[in-house]
């Protein structure tokens, strides 16, 4: 049976020997032997124990299904397979990633090639600073006030166009004022603001956007500059996924798990002017200089993320063509599914207006609650999972995120008409 194929049309690994993928998860009998009838029970009421034996393929056979979930997301097959490959011992090394020191000369070129990758792929300048921190943009709603609005006389504006940010102008003001310069509430986000919709403050500290909506499916398609304070962005759930002028923002977060890697590491990208802001009186690891000055080694990073970043980073360089290429692969992906939705004579109900609908989350529903539910039923059975939308929004959300293979959106599209003319529409 043939694997899903990696995305941008890289050749998969050959088929190991029986033609199908196997996982690894045999078993044999506990500690003392035989588990047989009339055999003596292990000590320790060890009888029933099942140990892993990781030398002998397992007769059970996983195929892989298309993971549609928000994040942590699906991750290049490549990726995965070189993971896979190294993780007993990296290259010239002798031991794991997961064991090597966050100190040590493996993981110096670790972090160093990780970092002038994203400063390749991304064009940042020498005047901005790149680190690796821990915990998600949730800490990142704080980490920015914190440093960029503590003592600041104006407040800071926020562009309230979906649940992530409205989340981040809710902590920003455990710090100082905050000003809602445009907030979507009302039509529950499914369209974003024009320039003249916008109410900037003549003094703010920065102005915060949030590049592209999980929940709700709507995204920027132009770097959203507005006014003239330092644009504060979350990319989060849209890095790396096509090009971005980074010398128009002052600071920009992303997490990782959604097109960049696996949980556990965020990117900031910095200002430097931005960092005088920051204040003497901030917790240390709270504080962007801290982790500038010790080289993204505050503490321990999370060193097996980082190497996840990297072999991502590696991935668009070099098998998709750089973020040009990953935008055109995005689009014609997205693209697949929008065009089953504006041909389904509303069947399909798109939550985002056409003019900002993500090219990363497509959210839609069906007729009822009960035809989603089904909807989502018979898709998991197909090997399309995770569909279910966000409770605030309801429907069904397909997360398309950099590595979803074209095979999975073809899938998914041809089921949306399978399912649309078995009931009628």
């Amino acid at each position: 049976m043939a694997r899903p194929s990696v995305t941008g049309g890289i050749p998969p690994a050959p088929l190991p020997p029986g033609g199908r993928w196997m996982a690894f998860a045999p078993v044999r009998t506990a500690v003392g032997g035989s588990n047989a009838p009339g055999a003596a029970a292990p000590q320790g009421g060890m009888e029933n124990t099942r140990v892993m034996d990781r030398t002998t393929p397992t007769a059970g056979i996983m195929e892989r299904v298309f993971n549609f979930s928000p994040g942590p997301a699906v991750l290049p097959l490549e990726v995965l397979e070189r993971a896979r490959d190294e993780m007993l011992s990296l290259p010239g090394v002798g031991i794991s990633v997961l064991e090597v020191s966050h100190r040590s000369p493996p993981f110096d070129r670790i972090l160093e090639e990780t970092l002038n990758d994203l400063r390749m792929l991304l064009g940042i300048g020498e005047d901005y600073e790149v680190v690796l921190v821990q915990g998600g943009a949730s800490l990142q709603f704080s980490m920015v006030p914190m440093n960029l609005l503590r003592g600041q006389p104006g407040p800071a504006d926020y562009l309230v166009t979906g649940t992530w940010g409205h989340t981040g102008a809710k902590e920003a003001r455990r710090e100082g004022r905050v000003h809602v310069a445009w907030d979507g509430e009302a039509t529950n986000y499914d369209h974003l603001p024009t320039a003249g919709e916008l109410k900037l403050s003549p003094d703010a500290a920065y102005l915060h956007v949030t590049s592209n909506e999980t929940i709700q499916g709507v995204q920027w398609k132009h770097d959203p500059v507005f006014g003239t304070a330092p644009l504060v962005c979350d990319c989060s759930s849209d890095f790396l996924s096509r090009p971005i002028d980074v010398a128009e923002y002052g600071l920009i977060y992303a997490c990782a798990q959604k097109n960049a890697g696996i949980a556990g590491v965020t990117v900031v990208i910095i200002r430097k002017d931005l960092l005088e802001r920051s204040r003497d009186d901030l917790p240390t690891m709270l504080d962007y200089r801290t982790h500038v000055k010790n080289g993204s080694r505050a503490n321990t990073p999370p060193v097996f993320a980082v190497y996840v970043l990297g072999l991502v980073c590696q991935w668009i360089k070099n098998r998709m063509g750089g973020l040009d290429g990953m935008a055109r692969h995005n689009a014609a992906k997205a693209k697949t599914l929008y065009d089953v939705l504006d041909g389904s004579g509303g069947f399909y109900h798109g939550h985002a207006q056409s003019d900002c609908r993500s090219d990363m989350n497509v959210t839609f529903r069906l007729r009822d609650e009960a035809m989603d539910k089904e909807f989502v039923k018979g898709a998991t059975a197909r090997g399309l999972v995770d569909l279910k939308g966000h409770r605030s929004v309801g429907g069904i959300r397909a997360s398309i995120y950099n590595a979803m293979p074209v095979e999975g959106l073809a899938k998914l599209r041809d089921y949306m008409i399978e399912f649309q003319k078995s009931h009628g529409g």
